[in-house]
This record gives structure tokens, C-alpha cells and sequence, in this order.
């Protein structure tokens, strides 16, 4: 029997590992981001019909345009949208992959500003697309300056700004975004705004700026406000053109007739699949309150999570938490763990653990970020 090192391989992937956090069998999980409240009983079982009816046409292939589903999808978004606006795929994962399908490939490169979603350099590697990485501030924020600066040094074909950023959960000003389209007209600029309903202001949005800018795009995700996150659908606004030049290179019959069926079934509930959100955005100011109170470093977040440190040994702090049933994740700038919004019960387990923990940590010294 051969081992994966025995294999011709690309040269770029030997080495390298399978992306995942942590699947752990734990009462309480906190480390990727989910809505803690899953659909409600009725809405559950409506899917369980959309399913049962999709399976009755099981041996044709599905709606290869998603057509249905990009309408809905431009409903629920507004801003005057139109389906031949929205391209919907396998998550935001397969979004991005056919971005850079389309827009990026040899030669050409992805610029993005770190710390950022640990991804984005997979998507890059994985369409031979070179991945450029500028520092964001050292507050983790960005402005027009240090993104165009960016952009004249690297010249890069596509640049990818994430708001609210993960991991740390800092948003982007719109104006920001809007001058660099303005100084960057020649650039395709995605906006990543998988956490936007999390926001104070969820319809300040990016969207509102596609009109005037035709290569800018702006994606999105079920996954993490919609409680989607089994259903696997992300998706994009952008002009047609750029919805087409997807359509080029995506595989045929990408999207499964039954995550069509039951992902129209939650944007028919939006304002259900969404009830939650506001009580997650107050638990999240409430913990990072909580977490400040104690004597940690917290970087403001407008997400639902957010990262809190600084640990001299953080893998220590991420273990005592998973030995007390909450798993967390190890991740962001050195010496930071972050942690999703749960529920109260969860939020519960997860302060009486870190408080048990908290004794035996200790914290780095000299930090050059004070959050």
C-alpha cells in the first residue's frame, strides 16, 4: 500500500494538509461560526415536504441555472436585484473557487489583507492563482490608503476584502470600499460579507454600490445567519456578465436539486431563519463586555464571534476549555482563541470553563496590539 507521500502530487501540495476544524463530539461547540438555533419545527418539516417532492424527480438532473433559487436569492437581498444579478453554488467555498476560476489562474494574482479567513490562500493555490497578502492595520482595520497602496505595489487582478474580517470580526466602511472601486476601476474587487446580518446595520452593504461599479462583487452565505450551515449554500451579487463568466467554468449540475428545494424553503422564512440574529448580536456585545471585565484583550467584533487573548500558550488555554466540554478555536493572530456566539446555556458553560482555566494561563507580555 503507497502513502500520500508516494503519490505525484503537485509540487504544491505535498506537505500540505486537508482544511477542517476541529469535529469534535462535545457538549458545547463554539469554533466555526454557526447559528446555534436550527429551523424551527414547522419550517423543518416544510423542507422534509420540498425534499420529498424534489426526490420524486431524482433520476432527472436538477435546475442546472438554479434559476428559482437566484430569484429568491435576489428578493431576499433587494437593492434592486434581479436573478441574472445572483450566482449561488456549494457554499461560499465553491463561490470563490469559480472567482478565481474565472478571474484568476497562472499569471495572475489574489490580493487579500491579513489576519484573514485561513482559506483564501487554498482557493488561490487550488486555481494556480499566486495569493498576496498585505498586513491590515494594527487594529485590524482597513482604509482606502493601505488598500490602494496595496494594490499599486502588487497590481493584482483580483483583491478580496473581507467585512465583517474573519477572525476578527472588524467590518470595513463602505466609503472605504467605494474609494477603492473609484481609485481601482480596473480591479475586480470581491467583498466577503458572510457575517453581514450580524452587523448593527446589516443593509449597509456593499450591494448598493454595484450599480456604479461593474467588477465589483459581493458575496454572501447561508451558512452562518440563516442557520444553513448543513445546507451548504453560499452565492454572489455582481453584474450579469460576471455571473456568466461563472457559468463558464463551474461543473454541470453543481447545486443538488434538494439544496435548491429546502435553501428556497429558508428564504421563503427569512425573517424566521433570522429571528435569532438580534439575540445573537447582544450576546456578543455581552461576552466581549464579560471577557474585558476579566482582563482580556478583545478585538471589537461585529460578527458573531470574536477573538480574546493574549495567551503565551494558547493551545493550553484552547485544551483546559475542551477538557471542560467547549471547544473553541485556535486560530487568528498569535495568542488569541475565538469563540462563537452560542446560546445562554452554551455562553454559560463557556465563561464557568474559562474562568476554571483562566487561573493557570498565562498572558503574553508586550503585545503590540492593545484591543
Amino acid at each position: 500500500m503507497i502513502s500520500l507521500s508516494d503519490l505525484p502530487l503537485r509540487p504544491e501540495l505535498v506537505g500540505q494538509e486537508p482544511y477542517g476544524a476541529p469535529q469534535l463530539d462535545v457538549p458545547v461547540r463554539l469554533n466555526v461560526n454557526e447559528n446555534p438555533y436550527p429551523p424551527s419545527p414547522a419550517v423543518r418539516e416544510e423542507m422534509g415536504r420540498a425534499l420529498v417532492s424534489s426526490v420524486g424527480h431524482l433520476n432527472r438532473y436538477p435546475d442546472r441555472e438554479a434559476w428559482q433559487l437566484r430569484r429568491d436569492l435576489a428578493a431576499y437581498l433587494g437593492f434592486g436585484l434581479g436573478p441574472e444579478n445572483i450566482w449561488a453554488a456549494n457554499g461560499s467555498n465553491e463561490v470563490m473557487t469559480h472567482l478565481l476560476g474565472a478571474f484568476g489562474g497562472p499569471g495572475r494574482s489574489l490580493l487579500t489583507f491579513t489576519p484573514t479567513y485561513s482559506m483564501y490562500p487554498e482557493y488561490a493555490r487550488d486555481t494556480h492563482t499566486t495569493y498576496l497578502t498585505v498586513p491590515r492595520h494594527d487594529d485590524y482595520t482597513l482604509d482606502a490608503d493601505l488598500v490602494c497602496a496595496a494594490i499599486e505595489t502588487h497590481r493584482p487582478t483580483v483583491v478580496l476584502i473581507t467585512t465583517p474580517n474573519n477572525p476578527t470580526g472588524t467590518a470595513t466602511p463602505i466609503a472605504v470600499i467605494e474609494e477603492v472601486c473609484t481609485r481601482h476601476p480596473e480591479v475586480v474587487v470581491v467583498v466577503d460579507e458572510a457575517y453581514q446580518e450580524f452587523t448593527e446595520v446589516p443593509d449597509d452593504s456593499a450591494l448598493a454600490l454595484l450599480p456604479r461599479f461593474p467588477l465589483l462583487v459581493v458575496s454572501r452565505t447561508m451558512s452562518k445567519a440563516f442557520a444553513f450551515a448543513g445546507g451548504r449554500l453560499g452565492y454572489f451579487a455582481a453584474t450579469p456578465a460576471i455571473v456568466d463568466a461563472c457559468r463558464i467554468v463551474r461543473l454541470p449540475y453543481h447545486l443538488s436539486a434538494q439544496t435548491q428545494a429546502i435553501a428556497r424553503v429558508a428564504l421563503a422564512h427569512a425573517p424566521e431563519m433570522l429571528g435569532r440574529v438580534d439575540e445573537l448580536r447582544a450576546t456578543g456585545q455581552a461576552v466581549q463586555r464579560w471577557l474585558r471585565i476579566h482582563g482580556l484583550d478583545v478585538v471589537d467584533s461585529a460578527a458573531n464571534f470574536c477573538l480574546f487573548g493574549r495567551f503565551a500558550d494558547r493551545h493550553a488555554v484552547w485544551q483546559g476549555l475542551l477538557d471542560h466540554g467547549v471547544l473553541v478555536r485556535e486560530t487568528g493572530p498569535a495568542g488569541f482563541l475565538r469563540v462563537s456566539f452560542g446560546t445562554p446555556e452554551e455562553m454559560k458553560a463557556f465563561r464557568e470553563a474559562l474562568l476554571e482555566v483562566l487561573p493557570g494561563a498565562t498572558r503574553m507580555k508586550g503585545t503590540d496590539h492593545d484591543a
